[in-house]
């Protein structure tokens, strides 16, 4: 049975699943504005400084598989139409580089400032984690703010925990796009 997670709750993945390594992170939203929003969900690989280490560390509509191969982007869907996850993401966390640290999922609107959109015209968005080995779900994040106004959110975060991964709803809410994440988070 899958845990629901609030904003800020964490839950060791490891624990909860022992031998979990085949995951699949699946994010979805719907739009509540009767016009088209393409969002876009990325993943920064960080280091201990909090750092991409390399350029392949940095997995997006661009850069649909990491430089290790363990994170592997299953493409762009431009209006997040439809039922379930609207974009997803499969891990092989066994093989995610030793200099990661963590994996940061972000959701930002495709040229959001150009076309006045922001989060606020937005609903029921969500990041979940599979155990991709049995199709089970683990965990669930329902984002509940009202984040009006701003045009990107780090979702979710998962993270080593000495030996184990571990997931943690973060919902934070900013403005700046993809761009802006990836000023703070270059080496």
């Amino acid at each position: 049975m899958a845990i629901n997670l609030q904003k800020s709750q964490s839950i060791n993945l490891t624990k909860e699943v022992p031998g979990l390594n085949h995951i699949f992170v699946g994010l979805g939203w719907d739009e509540n504005s009767g016009q088209p929003i393409d969002c876009d969900v990325s993943v920064f690989m960080l280091n201990d400084s909090h750092k991409i280490p390399t350029e392949g560390h940095f997995v997006f509509f661009n850069n649909l598989t990491s430089a290790c191969g363990s994170v592997q982007h299953q493409g762009d869907n431009l209006t997040g139409e439809g039922d379930g996850d609207d974009e997803s993401i499969f891990i092989k966390l066994s093989e995610v580089d030793s200099r990661v640290e963590q994996m940061i999922f972000v959701v930002t609107i495709h040229d959001a400032e150009q076309r006045g959109q922001h989060f606020g015209l937005l609903e029921n968005a969500f990041i979940r984690v599979y155990n991709q080995d049995n199709n089970e779900e683990v965990c669930m994040y329902s984002l509940e703010e009202d984040f009006d106004g701003y045009d990107s959110v780090q979702i979710g975060r998962i993270y080593r925990e000495g030996s184990s991964w571990a997931f943690e709803a973060m919902g934070s809410a900013f403005s700046g796009g993809l761009g802006a994440l990836v000023e703070l988070y270059h080496g």
